[in-house]
Order: structure tokens, then C-alpha cells, then sequence
């Protein structure tokens, strides 16, 4: 690969303005064969400092990029579709997205986002769908846990994913089902040891460090995307700083009874006026999921579905790139945590996709400080109802996935030339 971004540079170089007399279009409508490589392809191009345009709304935010025989070429190794356009057809394309009446907008991306993977050096192959479909859309990343964290390596990435993890220190609440599995006591092993090597006493101690560590990195400026039941924990997690939230069983000593009492919401990014649950037995956090819920309204397969919001792309430029997709309806899925009962979300918080329905919130964004977090309710887009122990998914047979696109936009989002937002 670098071989390959070694040529597009030379020949830029070499022939500068005059090597780009015809683009690439790589649309992103229901034409494109894979959605999912196509975003590999967007960051390979910017690792090779190519200019790219992410045209919103057109195609279902197609991209644009100079042409040159190494970019078509890596779009035939990758099966991603793409088409050669003249210079006069992408001036066309640019005026019909700049038409004031049009809900489009052309945005162009700049650097490729450093990024980096929340994650125990125990992940089982089950874990995490970002993980999954960065490999599978070729896009690096680097793998960082609660040690990087607090000697400060976050400073080093744009992006940082949460995916399933438990930032109270309750180990996701499996101690029911799995407590003897081995998994389970290998990641009660490994962070009790990573907690007394840092000085805590608990494991909750030192998760809520690192929920803090991650809080400074995002209010000067980093990015926050996470999913599944690092949501809701993480917000959990800086909502009970000072208060004992687990039982004997997570920490050897007992909860306080009045934990709900004493959670301070203001702390949280995206939730409020929830309640904790107190049977630590329980596979639940709180009210905020509405994984035990959501069948009080008759839910199923067919009808657990999301819609996204349409946004403005001219005046709305961040939620647009967030939810560009050749689809806004998207299939719902489990995780242990789903989705977030609306009456709890934060009324500052942008909803981005919901099932009115069901009264559920699905996808959701906010700014903190410089820095912003999106969070996305599930576990898996491709694997409905997702279990402990079950094989990963195979994205190859998943490549138009609208739910793991979800994922994607937000690994180019960083990579965006910000603009002045309008008043």
C-alpha cells in the first residue's frame, strides 16, 4: 500500500495540476458493490494526501478524488465501483450540490484521523463490531487500554472508540451467567492487576480514572465514538464519581442504598434522571437501556428498525456527515445495551436516529468542550440478536451493510475541513 501512495505523490509532483484533468467518483448509492471498502479507500487516499471531496448527499455521500491509475487501481483490488468523470462533468456535479435549494453540500477532507481502539488485551473474537470493520475496510488503528490511558498515549490519536465495555467496574454485569466462564475471570484477572499495579483498591477506581482520562481528551478536542454498553457506562461512570454503585460481588464491599440519590447527571454526557439497577445479579446498568423494555411494545425483528434524521447539509454540516447512507431506514440490533429510552436523554443532545415507535433513541451526538461524542446503541448491525461465545461476523458477506456505514462515518469525521457554523 505505501508503495502505491509513493506513486500517486511522485506523480503529482512530476505533472502536478495536469495529472488531475479527470476525477474519481466513488458513489455511495445503491449502486456502489461495497460500501464498507469504499471508506478504505477514502483513508488510503488520504494517506497519500490526496485531495478528497465527501459530496453529502449526493449518492448517498459519494466521494471525489483526483484521478490517477494507482487510485483506480486500488479500487479494482478492493471490488469497490468507481467512475472516471471528466473535469466539466465534476465542475457540474460541484454547481448542482453548491444550488441553494439543494440539501447538499461538498465537503473536503484533509487528513487522515490517527486512530485508536479501546480495548483489554483479553477481547474475545465476539467483542467489538468497530474493530471488525476497520480490518475489514483496511483502515489502521491502534489498540489502546486502561495502561495508555493514564500515561497519557490518547494524546497521540483524533479518534478514539468504545465499544463493549463496562466503566463502573461491574464487568459488564455477567456475573449470573458467566462467572465461572474463563473469559470472564481472565478480565476480572487482568483489571484487578492493571488497578493495583496504578495504586486503586477497585476496579471501579480505576475505571472512572480512565472515564476522566477519556473526558480531558475529549474536551480538548478529541473524538468520541462509542457503542453497546460503553455508552451508557461510561456516562454512569462520571455521574457516581464519589459514590459506591457496586456490590459485593464486583468489589467485595457493599453498594451504598442511596447510590440514586447521589449520582450527579451533570457530570454526564447524554443521559438524566435515570435510576440505577440494584440487584447487581441483574443484566442491566440502569433505566437508560431499553433492552428489557422494548418488547412492552410489541417489538420484533420487522418492526425493530431506526430512522435517521435529514438534515441540513449547508447549514448542518457535522450530523449530515454522521448520517450519510443510501438508506434511512436501518435494520435495529441487539447489544447489551440497545438503545436509550428517550425520556432519559439529555434535551442538549442532537438525535439522529430513533424508533418513534418504540419510543427509542438509537444514535446520538454532542459536544463537550473542543471535542464531540457520538453514541450508537447496540452491538452488532449484522448479527440481530447477538450472543456471548457466538463467531464474528463475516462483513465480506455484509459489504452494503447501512448499519456498519453508521460506524465509518464517524472514522472520516475527523478528517473533515471544518467550517464556521451559520447563524
Amino acid at each position: 500500500m505505501i508503495k502505491r501512495v509513493a506513486i500517486i505523490l511522485i506523480l503529482s509532483v512530476l505533472f502536478g495540476g495536469r495529472l488531475f484533468a479527470s476525477y474519481i467518483l466513488i458513489p455511495m448509492d445503491e449502486t456502489q458493490k461495497n460500501h464498507l471498502k469504499a471508506y478504505g479507500i477514502a483513508y488510503w487516499a488520504l494517506k497519500g494526501e490526496l485531495e478528497i471531496q465527501w459530496l453529502l448527499n449526493y449518492r448517498g455521500g459519494s466521494f471525489m478524488i483526483p484521478n490517477a491509475k494507482p487510485v483506480s487501481n486500488e479500487c479494482l483490488i478492493r471490488g469497490v465501483s468507481y467512475e472516471v468523470i471528466s473535469d466539466a462533468q465534476s465542475n457540474a456535479i460541484l454547481a448542482e450540490i453548491a444550488n441553494p435549494e439543494a440539501n447538499m453540500d461538498a465537503v473536503k477532507l484533509e487528513k487522515a484521523p490517527r486512530i485508536a481502539v479501546y480495548s483489554p488485551k483479553t477481547k474475545q473474537p465476539w467483542d467489538d463490531a468497530v474493530t471488525l470493520v476497520l480490518t475489514y475496510a483496511e483502515i489502521p488503528y491502534d489498540v489502546v487500554y486502561d495502561e495508555e490511558l493514564l500515561n497519557g498515549k490518547l494524546s497521540e490519536y483524533d479518534w478514539l472508540h468504545l465499544h463493549h465495555e463496562d466503566f463502573t467496574g461491574q464487568y459488564g454485569r455477567f456475573y449470573a451467567q458467566f462467572h465461572n466462564a474463563a473469559w470472564y475471570q481472565a478480565e476480572v484477572k487482568e483489571n484487578e492487576t492493571i488497578a493495583r499495579k496504578y495504586g486503586f483498591t477497585k476496579v471501579s477506581q480505576l475505571k472512572l480514572a480512565v472515564a476522566k482520562k477519556i473526558n480531558e481528551y475529549v474536551f480538548g478536542g478529541g473524538f468520541l465514538f462509542a457503542m453497546c454498553s460503553a455508552t451508557d457506562s461510561y456516562d454512569i461512570a462520571l455521574a457516581a464519581e464519589g459514590v459506591d454503585i457496586c456490590a459485593s460481588i464486583y468489589d467485595y464491599d457493599s453498594a451504598d442504598p442511596l447510590m440514586n440519590e447521589k449520582l450527579d447527571y451533570s457530570k454526564g454526557y447524554a443521559f438524566e434522571n435515570y435510576k440505577l439497577k440494584l440487584d447487581p445479579k441483574e443484566y442491566e446498568f440502569s433505566t437508560i437501556d431499553t433492552y428489557f423494555t422494548r418488547s412492552n411494545y410489541g417489538m420484533t425483528k420487522a418492526t425493530d428498525q431506526f430512522t435517521l434524521f435529514d438534515f441540513s447539509a449547508k447549514w448542518d454540516p457535522v450530523p449530515t456527515m454522521l448520517c450519510q447512507n443510501h438508506t434511512q431506514t436501518i435494520q435495529g440490533f441487539w447489544g447489551q445495551t440497545v438503545a436509550y429510552n428517550k425520556n432519559y436523554v439529555k434535551k442538549n443532545v442532537l438525535v439522529m436516529g430513533e424508533s418513534k415507535a418504540f419510543n427509542e433513541v438509537r444514535y446520538i451526538h454532542g459536544e463537550h468542550g473542543k471535542g464531540t461524542w457520538t453514541f450508537y446503541g447496540g452491538h452488532d448491525p449484522e448479527d440481530y440478536q447477538h450472543r456471548v461465545e457466538e463467531p464474528p461476523t463475516d462483513l465480506s458477506l455484509h459489504p452494503n451493510s447501512p448499519g456498519y456505514r453508521l460506524i465509518l462515518n464517524n472514522i472520516l469525521f475527523p478528517a473533515a475541513k471544518k467550517k464556521k457554523q451559520k447563524t
